[in-house]
């Protein structure tokens, strides 16, 4: 199933013991309501305050549902703040995650004072060196273990990904960062955008990103805004 969620109204994507406002129970309370009782898997894992417009999930449908354009706009009838895009049937092998080959995320901000309908979908930072950007995300792409790049999380053991591309461009007011990789870790694109504004600001030299991207000492650990995160993608 692909769809897309506003992620200002969630805490998060996966389940919590503490939060059950998270996208996953949402996703369960409606499918259960269609008498679908399945264990729910996602590409990937966002934030709370983060958003997708492509995110995908894996579960399994009991046989009396074979009409998935029903199943669908059921779904969006009984859903708020998220809406199915397609839901597409598959083997019974397919997993969301483990079979996802890349994933997509875009960095969405301004340098000019958010409006009141921007403030929980755009993020915002001073002006900065374009250039300096750019040299900044170059460092990220290719092979990389990012255990400095990420947030503590007893679970993951595996910190190294390989990010295929960093790009930049400015569109009208607004500035977009598309970061493409095999995997991800938790918070690191907000990390690596952070890190990279934080150089093209002129607060970090580019020797102290190389040191932290090599392991050897960590002088950013501040979090890009959530609001400007979208994951856009992921490819099979």
């Amino acid at each position: 199933m692909i769809f897309g969620y506003d992620g200002s109204h969630f805490f998060g994507f996966q389940s919590q013991k503490t939060k059950h406002n998270t996208v996953i129970d949402s996703l369960k309370y409606a499918l259960k309501n269609l008498g679908i009782d399945s264990n729910i898997i996602g590409a990937g894992r966002t934030d709370k305050g983060v958003h997708a417009t492509n995110q995908v999930v894996s579960f399994d449908l009991p046989p009396f549902w074979n009409d998935l354009i029903k199943l669908k706009n059921e779904l969006n009838q009984k859903l708020q703040y998220i809406k199915i895009k397609k839901i597409i049937p598959t083997n019974d092998n397919f997993h969301a995650r483990f079979d996802a080959k890349k994933r997509e995320y875009l960095y969405i901000y301004k340098t000019k004072q958010l409006n009141v309908f921007e403030q929980n979908y755009i993020g915002y930072y001073n002006e900065f060196d374009t250039q300096k950007l750019k040299s900044a995300l170059g460092i990220f792409e290719g092979k990389h273990d990012f255990k400095l790049f990420c947030k503590t999380d007893l679970s993951q053991t595996n910190t190294i990904c390989t990010i295929y591309k960093n790009r930049y461009k400015k569109y009208k007011n607004y500035h977009i960062i598309k970061i493409s990789a095999n995997r991800f870790l938790r918070s690191q694109v907000r990390m690596i955008v952070e890190a990279s504004m934080k150089y093209a600001m002129n607060q970090i030299s580019i020797e102290m990103l190389t040191e932290q991207l090599e392991g050897q000492k960590k002088h950013s650990s501040s979090l890009a805004p959530a609001a400007g995160l979208y994951l856009s993608k992921v490819y099979y």
